[in-house]
């Protein structure tokens, strides 16, 4: 979802549709525990560190699916314990 509301045009959204299905991404589904560990994630570091609801679904995502979250946005992730994070820089 965050990959296609940063597209500004539909060209951007039609490539970057066709990157995820050329490198055969798994789209993950939002379940029930992603969603109640992602307003976990809210209540706890929405105040503190700016965290917003589709970071926390992404971050809740990674951890409900023992994955671990690959960004150059360390920002909002690094303090969530649990969340293993790798950080790369684009």
């Amino acid at each position: 979802m965050e990959l296609l509301q940063g597209a500004g045009d539909k060209r951007q959204h039609e490539h970057t549709l066709d990157f995820l299905r050329e490198y055969s991404f798994r789209i993950l589904p939002l379940s029930e525990n992603v969603g109640h560990r992602a307003a976990i994630y809210i209540e706890e570091y929405s105040l503190s560190h700016g965290l917003r609801a589709g970071d926390a679904l992404i971050a809740a995502t990674a951890t409900e699916n023992g994955l671990t979250l690959c960004t150059s946005n360390v920002k909002h992730y690094r303090s969530i314990k649990e969340l293993k994070l790798r950080v790369f820089k684009p």
